[in-house]
């Protein structure tokens, strides 16, 4: 499976590329929304794995945007917000995953295998709160 990463932080695009290269491909990064927008119009991956706060335009704007444009791939946020409004937002763009940063470790490959199988997958810090 080939996984696009975004966020606006380069060691957390660092750690998620390394946490993710053993099971999947990593065809690219993007550290912003609008490049995240080109970037996967371009690459065509089967996952995209978002963070919600970035500069430029939010992961929530690009992945409007990106369906909007008839990207077929699986999203993943993965982000600090915890808040179930954010995660509300995302599930209502179709997404296939929400992961929460400090779970990152345990809960990103699965939700990215959740997402490939069709299946939805929210890390149960916010799942509670739904």
């Amino acid at each position: 499976m080939r996984v696009l990463l975004a966020d606006d932080h380069e060691a957390v695009l660092r750690a998620v590329a390394a946490l993710l290269e053993s099971k999947f491909e990593v065809v690219g990064t993007a550290s912003d929304g609008q490049s995240l927008v080109e970037s996967a119009l371009r690459l065509k991956p089967d996952v995209v794995v978002v963070d919600i706060s970035m500069p430029g335009c939010s992961g929530i704007e690009a992945m409007r945007r990106l369906k909007a444009g008839g990207l077929t791939a699986k999203v993943v946020f993965l982000t600090v917000h915890d808040d179930p409004d954010f995660a509300r937002a995302a599930l209502a763009l179709g997404t296939a995953g929400y992961v929460v940063k400090p779970r990152m470790a345990s809960d990103l490959i699965p939700a990215i295998q959740q997402a490939i199988a069709g299946r939805s997958f929210i890390s149960p810090t916010v799942a509670a709160q739904l």
